[in-house]
């Protein structure tokens, strides 16, 4: 039976301090979003996508000690979303300057979506890179990036993040 290893678990009591958000104004964009706790301990990543100045995304990243991981392992999010297309990233180090990514939709309701880390690509600024998909046995960073090509609102409230072993 496979187990499970929490990456971040959203309480009330949740110390979401380290979530940093990065969106394109360090490319000149203009576009804001926002990661705080809701009243029910949940962590909501919101904001508005802007593509004036040759922007279009919005990201929130979280680095921890590295955790051990096996390419066979999946991610597991347990979140709410808004009918949007997300990424879901991470690094093998968090120093990187690629992320491994998958991209999905979310349904308007609570779900938990399934990431294998094999299925994983590397990308640098949304260009994908000739690697191999993650194969690596730890990861320091994760984060969540909305970037659809288009000018949007977006809401995403995360209640949990494992990994299943």
């Amino acid at each position: 039976m496979a187990t499970q290893q929490t990456l971040f678990n959203f309480t009330k009591d949740a110390d979401v301090q380290d979530w940093r958000i990065v969106n394109d104004t360090v490319m000149g964009g203009i576009s804001s979003s926002f990661f705080q706790l809701d009243a029910d301990g949940n962590g909501v990543f919101y904001g508005r996508v802007s593509l004036e100045n040759n922007g279009g995304f919005c990201s929130v990243r979280h680095q921890f000690e590295a955790v051990s991981v096996k390419p066979e392992n999946k991610i597991i999010l347990k979140l709410k979303g808004d009918g949007k297309n997300y990424q879901f990233r991470i690094k093998y180090k968090s120093q990187d300057y690629y992320s491994y990514v998958y991209n999905f939709d979310t349904s308007g309701e609570w779900e938990e979506i399934k990431i294998p880390l094999k299925e994983m690509y590397p990308t640098f600024r949304g260009n994908r890179l000739n690697k191999e998909n993650f194969n690596q046995d730890k990861i320091e960073e994760i984060a969540i990036l909305i970037g659809n090509k288009k000018e949007e609102n977006f809401k995403l409230i995360l209640d949990k993040i494992s990994i299943s072993k």
